[in-house]
């Protein structure tokens, strides 16, 4: 039987759980399928009963939001910044692959999360415990996320499915190149894309060190 503590909270639920369901949900079925309805389906409830645990949506999109900040690794203050800052990186992007929907969420929370301010707050430490200028830390991180995010959003975007799928993929769009109208689009995508072995999420590793290389505590 559903009972009820004083509260008014329906037992067997709680906020961490609620949250948790609501992330697997968006996993599942994007941004788009995640309501208080398919949450209380999904958890076998009623709407009513998890107003208590989260009164909006947008209560739910900050705390699952937290919960993938809390995948993320956080970087340890005074540890050398780079390698901190590539671990953070590599991190990330493992995470976003997990969660695709939240690229675009990540910074957009009015109420961020402990997770959130917590991995904000160590990642400007460890740029400032390691000899940033307080300005040059505001450029670093702003490039260090734009980079991300960025990758990560075009990643998830690309119509593939692994390197076996890219020449499948490939071949009618080559075909609109027949002509000769784009041969620079040719040369690349017969010079790079479709070597055998290429694969775009090896481009990471790559554009990170340039990133990287660029970033200075002065």
């Amino acid at each position: 039987m559903v009972t009820r503590n004083d509260g008014g909270a329906r037992t067997g639920l709680t906020r961490d759980g609620v949250l948790r369901a609501a992330l697997a949900l968006a996993d599942r079925d994007g941004l788009s399928g995640l309501t208080i309805r398919t949450l209380a389906q999904e958890l076998r409830s009623k709407p009513m009963s998890l107003y208590y645990y989260v009164a909006t949506k947008d209560q739910i999109l900050d705390g699952i939001v937290d919960l993938v900040f809390a995948e993320v690794y956080l970087p340890v203050i005074g540890n050398p910044w780079r390698p901190e800052m590539l671990r953070r990186a590599r991190s990330m992007r493992e995470v976003l692959a997990r969660h695709r929907w939240a690229v675009g969420l990540l910074e957009s929370r009015a109420a961020p999360g402990p997770a959130t301010l917590r991995h904000h707050d160590a990642t400007l430490g460890t740029l400032r415990s390691d000899g940033f200028p307080l300005r040059a830390t505001a450029h670093a991180y702003a490039l260090l996320d734009s980079y991300l995010y960025g990758f990560a959003l075009q990643e998830a975007a690309l119509p593939l499915a692994g390197v076996d799928s890219v020449a499948e993929v490939a071949a009618p769009i080559m075909d609109l190149f027949a002509d000769g109208t784009y041969p620079w689009m040719v040369e690349i995508a017969s010079g790079v894309v479709m070597q055998p072995g290429y694969d775009f999420a090896d481009e990471f590793e790559h554009g990170l060190e340039l990133v990287l290389d660029a970033i200075t505590p002065h």
